[in-house]
């Protein structure tokens, strides 16, 4: 495949690299913020932006050692691990929040020479702010469900604008036929849509701690359908662990998260692996169908093995950054197939 575009300038692909570095740093952050969450260390600072208004952990000292001892030990909320776990993850995100920033001032500053709109990277950086507040609501409303759902979502949101931006950096390719990439568009533009409601259950059933409601497969609390409370289960504005009117939230509203997310996977992982499958045997994407067939099977067995070990740490978060590294491929696809689209 042959360049059709002009060889662009320094300051292009020093953009390209920068947009190219924000998009794996903002992968690395989801799964740092994985990590956080199932550690349960999403409290380990109780405030926003600092840890007891301080920049370091350490020199809340004082602060953090009285809650350990109000709480009984640092099994609860709060300890000086946590809260450096905490910490650290919000100074990833301020320091990926700098980096869209650079990145929407430079698309402005080199619109004539990237020959591109800089509304994307602006819209960019909205949703990095609109994430911003999100991360600060999730420890002012103590971990509400939908509050921590919708801040995965804009995690990974984030991640896929800058994929997106980043293969508008690159040249287009002169496809030997552009037709069979171009009909790829909708279907990809489908894949996209569905992982990201498969995303969402993930993340739901991840932020009301449903992981092990089902500790067996293929069934589930050795039933193929234990008892399951649907309204409770997708009832958003709750607080956690707990029902919209407020009592606890039972066993069986926790395998009805469980349940939905399985049943997304079986269904939605079985037309990702038939995509990739399409794409593998199309002209001009080749690769990227073998890759995401690789990476659907590898989230698939992942899955299976969170189930039958117990959701080890390393696990759960695996299945975060996969679920991410896919979303990207799809999003490549996407955008590749679009551009092809266009230029018949």
């Amino acid at each position: 495949m042959t360049d059709t575009n002009q060889t662009p300038g320094k300051a292009a692909v020093r953009y390209r690299r920068l947009v190219a570095f924000a998009a794996v740093l903002a992968l690395g952050l989801i799964m740092l913020g994985a990590y956080v969450r199932l550690n349960d260390a999403g409290l380990g600072c109780p405030d926003w932006p600092g840890c007891y208004g301080k920049v370091l952990p350490t020199q809340a000292h004082e602060q953090i050692s009285a809650a350990v001892s109000q709480q009984g030990g640092e099994h609860g909320p709060v300890s000086m691990a946590k809260a450096w776990r905490e910490m650290g993850h919000r100074y990833v995100a301020t320091l990926l929040g700098i980096l869209v920033i650079a990145i929407a001032v430079q698309a402005w500053r080199l619109r004539d020479d990237l020959r591109q709109s800089p509304w994307l990277p602006t819209a960019l950086l909205g949703t990095v702010i609109l994430q911003g507040l999100f991360g600060m609501w999730t420890v002012t409303l103590l971990l509400k469900p939908a509050v921590v759902t919708g801040h995965l979502i804009g995690g990974l949101l984030t991640l896929a604008l800058l994929v997106w931006l980043w293969q508008r950096q690159q040249p287009i390719p002169n496809y030997l036929d552009a037709e069979p990439v171009a009909a790829l568009a909708p279907l990809a533009w489908v894949g996209l849509g569905l992982l990201g409601l498969q995303i969402a259950l993930g993340g739901w059933t991840s932020a009301n701690y449903a992981g092990l409601a089902c500790p067996d497969l293929p069934t589930c609390q050795g039933l193929w359908w234990p008892e399951t409370n649907f309204g409770q289960a997708f009832h958003v504005l709750r607080e956690l662990g707990m029902t919209g009117d407020g009592a606890v939230l039972p066993l069986a509203a926790l395998t009805a998260i469980q349940l939905a997310h399985r049943i997304g996977a079986v269904l939605i992982g079985g037309f990702l692996l038939w995509l990739g499958w399409r794409i593998a045997n199309t002209d001009g994407a080749r690769p990227l169908g073998r890759m995401m067939l690789a990476v659907v099977a590898l989230q698939i067995a992942i899955g299976i093995t969170i189930v039958l070990t117990g959701l080890p740490l390393a696990a759960a978060v695996a299945h975060n950054g996969v679920a991410a590294v896919l979303l990207s491929l799809i999003v490549v696809v996407a955008h590749r197939a679009t551009r092809a689209r266009l230029r018949i």
